[in-house]
């Protein structure tokens, strides 16, 4: 029997070739969208999961309460794990890894500049898990000047040769490190990725007992069955005992004011598992994902999968209306209900699987693209590993199930009288309302994603034209100014001679890059009340005096560094966060005192606009810039006309110094371009699925009005007859649906309004959700669904008249 139900339902695909083609391709991309969603969700979710203790392990972060917010930090200071470990017996272990700034390495005559270096404890690698490949795990960084790197780094310099014993030199000064070990590459779902691991032995600024302050990414290794949330709970003890001495000392405020830190300075602790997904941390190793979009792509795949299943629904339906005589005779012939019911389900199920076929080639063809959009590495042979091609097939199964039980059930418990009569098997007016149902859920979702896809492109539009408050054209950076050594002002003076050059500074300090960024504690000193202000943190830019002519930094109050005034040295230049959060706004700040960390004063001598030195999806935080010990960059205003020959300039003025480094530069628009590139993708895979989504809730909605227009074959021509226009029968078969539409719109209004508003909560600049972002979208799905429909309505008010009394 199962037989003859496929013989059957394949020749009535066969039949009917045009509607099979329509349905299984809306299907199809259904599917393909499903599961290429489903294969972005899993990579994110999998994310530090590779350990073998991974359900184990916890990241300890900082939490700083002030500036009137709550800043988190993933990193503590170097005496804290240790230090936890010994106190608590419920931790198991502890290991650290500090991030180096990229440097020149060395071997023989080659030298490359590396980014990816960490200087760790001698367990970090085996806490996670990662295999070597040679040398000793337990022994390879135990030993001072000790080094681990990873099969690629080896393969890249040494080739074929065996890596181990290898002498690498690192940086101006040759510091000379021998490798003891060779790993695999860090597996890709990691928060973090090197490729050389140093020895921490033998490095003095990692046995300091400190605590007080971040840099020493620290993570903790909990004992099975040992609680989290209570071992947190008893840290604060910690800050009471060595906090607040430190506080105290380095600060220089009283006892009193330093005990505050018990309620302003928390150690929390994170879970490996949660870092890539739900850390937002300052000073994050990389950028991480956010668990919000694997919740929208989620309900994004739900919803699309939905929508083509109800438009094969109502494409099933709108053929199921030639099928009535059939079902009718074949009843009459003995046919019992669930043997209709599964012919019907069969097709379908067979309809589905070769929509599923089609998605697997799809996939194929656009997994290169996806991986592009969503910066992932997924792999085609993913989908045809054997569980996925199980859950598929379960997958293609329930759909085939879902999408045709609709038209089979109504089919199968059709009165024979009427079918046998003429009438339609799917007339009731309960039907009707079923499936204009369907088409108001289908427009609701696309009219939700209409106005989702423009409020996001309007935030990223406003995030990335928004007033930065520097000037980033036409200033280029070079890099590696430090190779230069002593001659790294000379090249800089050199740079400002050249006529086509407008300005040059030399700083490390870089807007719109989180390279290099310093921290610190600040407080205002009052000597005539003999008081200070509030405890803030606050970022350090170390610049020169040409820095705020060269970016277009304008200031406020006061004046810029001058080398005529020698106190320069401690004198230091605020923004105007600075100012709000010390509560010095009713008065003026310059020739206040200022100290830091250490008990080091220095005097205001000028407040400049805030500007954005970072996203702008964060809220511009205090900064304080600081002359001299600025070496690393040079940033360059050139003038328009002649960038690239000033470049080339540039290029020969440098290799005369011939440094151990070769000349690169960016220019400050690429960083400006590169900081919102995830947004952008993030936007472009979203536009993408929204507009995929909205073409299948087309094609349900063309299926209805082919089904509509059918069912009213006689009314129309009746209407011919007595004299009707084609315009009004075409108006009178597309009212019907504009009316579904407009339901729809007014569905999705306050739904799509909700979700954006909480979504814009995460930017602290953001655009304002105007009234006429609404009335574009409703704009839209009616206009989509006006030329859905026009098609069908057009081609039924042209018919002959004649020949449509007489089908009847």
């Amino acid at each position: 029997m199962i037989r003859n139900y496929i013989k059957i339902a394949w020749r009535n695909l066969l039949k009917n070739k045009v509607f099979s083609f329509i349905n299984s391709v809306g299907l199809s991309v259904g599917l393909t969208c499903c599961l290429l969603i489903a294969a972005f969700v899993d990579d994110e979710l999998r994310y530090d999961r590779y350990p073998v203790k991974a359900e184990q392990i916890y990241r300890v972060g900082v939490r700083l309460t002030g500036n009137g917010a709550v800043t988190e930090f993933p990193n503590a200071d170097v005496a804290v794990g240790r230090g936890i470990q010994q106190a608590f017996p419920e931790v198991e272990a502890s290991t650290r890894l500090f991030r180096w700034n990229q440097i020149f390495v060395r071997y023989r005559e080659k030298n490359i500049k590396e980014k990816a270096i960490a200087i760790v404890d001698s367990n970090f690698l085996d806490i996670f898990s990662i295999p070597f490949l040679a040398g000793d795990p337990k022994t390879a960084l135990r030993d001072p000047g000790s080094v681990v790197v990873t099969q690629a780094f080896a393969e890249r310099f040494f080739g074929s040769e065996p890596a181990l014993g290898k002498i690498l030199k690192f940086g101006q000064d040759q510091q000379a490190r021998k490798i003891t070990g060779v790993i695999e590459a860090v597996p890709r779902n990691s928060h973090f990725h090197f490729d050389l691991f140093l020895s921490v032995a033998g490095e003095t600024f990692a046995q300091r007992q400190d605590w007080s302050n971040v840099g020493s990414y620290t993570y903790l290794v909990l004992k099975k069955g040992a609680d989290p949330q209570k071992l947190e709970a008893k840290l604060p003890q910690l800050v009471a005992e060595h906090v607040v001495p430190e506080v105290q000392r380095d600060m220089g405020v009283s006892r009193a004011e330093a005990q505050k830190s018990v309620e302003t300075f928390r150690f929390f602790l994170q879970p490996l598992t949660d870092i890539h997904l739900r850390s937002a941390t300052k000073y994050e190793l990389e950028p991480n994902g956010n668990i919000n979009y694997v919740y929208i792509f989620s309900i994004l795949a739900v919803f699309i999968l939905l929508l083509a299943i109800v438009n094969f629904t109502n494409l099933s339906t709108a053929g199921a209306a030639k099928r009535s005589k059939e079902i009718g005779i074949r009843k009459v012939m003995g046919s019992v209900k669930a043997q209709l019911v599964g012919q019907f389900l069969i097709e379908s199920i067979i309809m589905t699987f070769l929509a599923l076929f089609l998605a697997l080639g799809l996939i194929s063809m656009l997994l290169p693209l996806f991986n592009e959009l969503a910066g992932k590495q997924i792999e085609l042979a993913t989908f045809f590993k054997a569980e996925k091609l199980i859950e598929m097939l379960v997958l293609g199964a329930f759909v085939g199930l879902l999408a045709g039980s609709y038209p089979a059930f109504f089919l199968a418990f059709s009165k024979i009288t009427t079918v046998l009569k003429g009438g339609s098997v799917l007339q009731t007016g309960s039907r009707n309302g079923l499936r204009s149902g369907l088409v108001v859920f289908q427009f609701a979702i696309s009219a939700i994603l209409i106005i989702a896809t423009i409020v996001s492109y309007q935030q990223l539009k406003f995030m990335q034209t928004k007033t930065q408050g520097f000037d980033k054209e036409q200033v280029l950076v070079i890099h590696d100014t430090y190779t230069l050594g002593t001659n790294e002002t000379v090249f800089k003076d050199q740079l400002r001679q050249d006529s086509r050059v407008v300005q040059a500074s030399l700083s490390r300090s870089v807007p719109l890059s989180s390279d290099l960024l310093e921290g610190t504690q600040i407080y205002g000193k009052d000597a005539v009340k003999k008081e200070n202000t509030k405890e803030i943190s606050t970022t350090i830019f170390r610049i020169d005096d040409q820095y705020l002519p060269t970016l277009g930094i304008k200031l406020r109050q006061g004046r810029n560094f001058s080398k005529a005034f020698a106190t320069d040295s401690s004198a230091v230049i605020i923004n105007e966060a600075v100012v709000r959060e010390l509560g010095w706004g009713k008065t003026n700040p310059i020739g206040k005192t200022l100290v830091r960390s250490g008990r080091k004063e220095f005097t205001v001598i000028g407040v400049v606009k805030d500007f954005h030195y970072a996203s702008a999806r964060q809220k511009i935080a205090p900064l304080m810039m600081l002359l001299g010990y600025n070496s690393g960059a040079i940033q360059v205003k050139v003038k328009v006309d002649d960038a690239a020959g000033v470049i080339a300039s540039m290029r020969q003025k440098w290799a005369a110094f011939n440094p151990p480094a070769p000349f690169t530069y960016t220019f400050l628009d690429e960083r400006f371009e590169a900081l919102y590139a995830s947004e952008q993708k993030t936007g472009s895979l979203f536009t993408v699925f929204a507009g995929i989504s909205i073409v299948i809730a087309c094609l349900g909605l063309f299926g209805l009005a082919t089904f509509t227009a059918e069912q009213r074959t006689k009314e129309i021509g009746v209407r011919k007859v007595m004299g009707a226009s084609s315009a009004s029968i075409v108006l009178l078969l597309s009212k019907d649906f504009l009316k579904l539409v407009l339901v729809a719109v007014l569905i999705a209004f306050p739904v799509a309004g909700w979700t954006m508003h909480r979504w814009l909560q995460d930017f602290a600049y953001r655009i304002d959700l105007s009234w006429w972002i609404f009335a574009l979208a409703a704009l839209l799905a009616v206009g989509i669904a006006l030329l859905t429909v026009s098609f069908q309505s057009i081609k039924a008010a042209l018919m002959n008249p004649v020949k449509s009394l007489r089908s009847e």
